[in-house]
């Protein structure tokens, strides 16, 4: 089979893949649960290459959640509930509805998007898919994401009705008073880690408000503090190892010594 720019070529890749008789005896295993987890991990490997701006990285990645998309496409038409193109169908769809400022007629356009369209245009759509039932404000955040974007979710929609600080210098305080918390609860409790658990959770619940008062993506941040642990950590082993040393050998004031050497250094 012979690569293309076209989709096509990749749909006809995963029923071959998918194949009872001659395809590949791993994919023909797999079910929407056990590709899941790929799907998930493609898209951080995507915003990962994002972040580094490595745009040929980002292609690849692309692909590769491009592919997921694919799979459960796949999967799905395989138990006649739906296909790739009923799936490009529906976005396409739900994305001309949710801009008629773009898409719609001269009146639309020239109104543009007013407060509250997104919200208005989202609750057409569930009582047409028969949701209209009551439901809470924040029923609609997936409970799928990730912890940290979940949190955001939930703040910001919170917020839409008020419940919300006003100032990012309130959320400090905040994370003050729940650093204390915890400090308390350690003296307390420090062989307890259900009710440590509990805390840990309200410190990192503030960290995502503080991040989102702000307008930093607290995932994005956190990721950008792990690379930044690797490299000063690296810098501790090379320069142990430039001593015919290994971490082993020193001790932790040596290694904060170098980690303290290692952030002069940035």
């Amino acid at each position: 089979m012979i690569p293309s720019r076209d989709v096509a070529r990749l749909i006809e890749i995963m029923a071959a893949l998918r194949d009872p008789e001659t395809g590949c005896p791993w994919d023909k295993e797999q079910s929407f649960a056990s590709i899941a987890p790929y799907t998930v991990e493609e898209a951080y490997e995507v915003a990962d290459a994002i972040a580094r701006l490595d745009l040929a990285d980002l292609r690849e990645e692309l692909g590769d959640l491009l592919l997921q998309v694919v799979y459960h496409a796949r999967l799905a038409e395989e138990i006649g509930a739906f296909d790739f193109e009923d799936v490009v169908e529906a976005i396409t769809k739900k994305m001309i509805r949710r801009h008629p400022h773009v898409f719609g007629d001269d009146e639309a356009r020239s109104a543009g998007a007013a407060k509250g369209f997104w919200e208005q245009i989202k609750a057409e759509e569930k009582r047409e898919r028969g949701e209209d039932g009551p439901s809470r404000l924040l029923d609609g955040v997936s409970a799928g994401l990730p912890a940290l974007a979940r949190a955001v979710k939930l703040q910001r929609k919170a917020s839409t009705v008020g419940f919300d600080w006003n100032d990012a210098r309130r959320v400090v305080e905040k994370l003050r008073e729940e650093a204390d918390e915890f400090a308390a609860e350690l003296d307390r409790s420090p062989n307890q880690p259900e009710r440590l658990a509990d805390e840990i959770g309200d410190l990192l619940f503030v960290v995502a408000n503080l991040a989102r008062h702000v307008n930093v993506d607290p995932d994005q941040a956190l990721r950008q503090a792990n690379a930044k642990f690797i490299s000063r950590f690296g810098y501790v082993e090379e320069a142990l190892a430039a001593d015919g040393r290994s971490l082993e050998d020193a001790g932790l004031n040596e290694m904060e010594l170098l980690w303290q050497l290692a952030k002069k250094r940035e």
